[in-house]
């Protein structure tokens, strides 16, 4: 039997509800998913965070002290998960971090990107070797830096006898269409809103975090004309790669198209907001059609049951269903990815971005923050 090869992936998502953490062994064929773990997100250090996104009056002290205490905040995810899995740091070899994206700008002849969650922390006080800063280190040869998660959907979920892609629908929705054979290249993109802005109406309008199962959107129905005035969001004509976050798709853009549909009710604008999210997946499909069968759904709208129906009903002849039917929980797919990133960066093996994020070469993704006591790659 294989001596355990135990990576830790970590992640907040666009929606920071919470901190996911996973432990996975890759010492198989397969990555196996062993453990799981979610850490909530004080209320003031989401406050903060969001504050962070909204890039208005930037305060220096803000972004560095959010930056450390959420480093705090994975650091108690994973001793928590270490302890649900009656481990020590010692049998971790390391840490595959994402962190929380707080500015995502890929355009412009000095793109960046900006993840908080501090590494030096999350070593620190776990004693385990932590690998971060995946997305930066792609834009540093040309690629977008998102999204980074279809190099591993390919890894994990691709079937030679079918041809399959894989939904995430997070805050942000991206799809990846798995390569299938040597005519064809792997290709991923951000289609644009996932949950976001129906997290966001929602919470603006009841102060819940999220539409349970859709239920509010199917209370409703879709506005034409506003879905048109959404749709006419440039970000969905262009072309891929390419990748958005909450930079663009917030409450301000979504307030700043409601002008002149104040008559809309509540419900109606979820149901819009629904439809927005299914039709510019759809039509991103359509747009790059291989003759898709099947595509694995995972993330937190993977869950909305309504969503997941409007999406069937737009594409018949394509089945619809959980990345659970494939063995790895929707929940837990992302944590995996980052995962999977580290494992790949500790052996100081190059990921091929380039028909994803349009980097020009394969590269070893992300930064290693050497814990003093903690296991050393064999680099």
């Amino acid at each position: 039997m294989p001596t355990p090869q135990y990576f830790i992936g970590l992640l907040s998502g666009t929606s920071i509800d919470g901190v996911d953490c996973i432990l996975a062994d890759f010492s198989g064929t397969k990555p196996s998913l062993l453990a799981t773990h979610s850490e909530p997100i004080p209320k003031t250090l989401r406050d903060n965070i969001l504050t962070l996104c909204a890039d208005r009056a930037l305060s220096l002290v803000l972004l560095g002290e959010t930056d450390v205490a959420l480093g705090r905040v994975f650091s108690h995810a994973v001793n928590n998960l270490l302890k649900k899995a009656n481990l020590t740091t010692s049998d971790i070899m390391a840490i595959g971090s994402h962190g929380q994206t707080v500015k995502h700008h890929p355009a412009g002849p000095d793109a960046f990107t900006l993840q908080i969650g501090d590494p030096n922390t999350i070593s620190q006080c776990t004693g385990i070797t932590t690998i971060a800063d995946f997305r930066r280190k792609d834009m540093a040869v040309g690629g977008q830096g998102a999204p980074l998660a279809p190099l591993f959907h390919q890894a994990y979920f691709h079937d030679d006898a079918v041809r399959r892609a894989v939904l995430n629908i997070g805050g942000i929705a991206n799809i990846s269409l798995l390569k299938h054979d040597l005519q064809n290249d792997l290709i991923g993109f951000d289609n644009g809103p996932g949950n976001v802005l129906m997290d966001s109406w929602i919470n603006l309008k009841q102060d819940l975090p999220y539409d349970r199962a859709g239920q509010w959107a199917a209370s409703g129905s879709p506005h034409p004309d506003l879905l048109s005035r959404l749709l006419d969001e440039p970000y969905f004509a262009l072309p891929f790669p390419k990748s958005t976050g909450r930079e663009l798709f917030n409450l301000d853009w979504l307030q700043r198209k409601l002008v002149g549909f104040e008559d809309v009710s509540d419900a109606d604008v979820q149901a819009t907001l629904l439809e927005l999210t299914a039709l510019s997946i759809a039509q991103s499909i359509d747009w790059t059609s291989r003759g898709i069968q099947e595509i694995a759904v995972c993330g937190g709208g993977s869950h909305n049951k309504t969503l997941l129906g409007r999406l069937s009903k737009l594409l018949p002849d394509i089945k619809v269903f959980s990345s659970a039917e494939l063995g790895l929980s929707p929940d837990w797919v992302e944590g995996m990815a980052f995962a999977w990133m580290a494992s790949k960066t500790w052996k100081g093996e190059a990921i091929d971005c380039r028909s994803v994020t349009g980097a020009r070469k394969p590269c070893i993704l992300g930064g290693i923050y050497l814990a003093e006591n903690g296991s050393k790659p064999p680099l």
